[in-house]
C-alpha cells in the first residue's frame, strides 16, 4: 500500500512538471530561415507564426515562386527547431523513469 501511495505522489509530481513544461514550451519562440537569411520566420511553441521577415531584394514579380518556396522552407526550419526543443525537454524530464520502449507521452 505504501508503494501505491508513493507512486500516486510521483504521478502528481510528474503531472505538475509536465504542465509547467507545456507552458514553458508554449512561451518559447524559434526562428527559422532560408535563402541565406533572406527569409526568416518566427514560430511560437504552439507552431503559430509570430513574425515573417523578407529581404526587400526578393520582391521581384518574376521570382514569386522562389519567394514562396523560401517562406515554406523558413517555416519548416522553425517548426523543426520547436519540435527538437520539445523532444529535448521531454527527454530531460523523463530521464530515469522506467517507461516502456516506444511509450509516447501526451504531446
Amino acid at each position: 500500500m505504501r508503494d501505491l501511495m508513493s507512486l500516486m505522489g510521483k504521478a502528481k509530481e510528474m503531472q505538475a512538471k509536465f504542465q509547467a513544461m507545456q507552458e514553458e514550451i508554449a512561451a518559447m519562440e524559434a526562428e527559422g530561415q532560408s535563402g541565406g537569411g533572406a527569409v526568416k520566420v518566427t514560430l511560437s511553441g504552439k507552431f503559430e507564426m509570430k513574425k515573417l521577415q523578407i529581404d526587400p531584394s526578393l520582391f521581384k514579380e518574376e521570382e514569386v515562386e522562389i519567394l514562396e518556396d523560401l517562406i515554406l522552407a523558413a517555416h519548416n526550419d522553425a517548426k523543426a527547431k520547436v519540435e527538437t526543443a520539445m523532444q529535448k525537454k521531454t527527454q530531460e524530464m523523463t530521464a530515469g523513469l522506467p517507461l516502456p520502449p516506444g511509450f509516447k507521452l501526451p504531446f
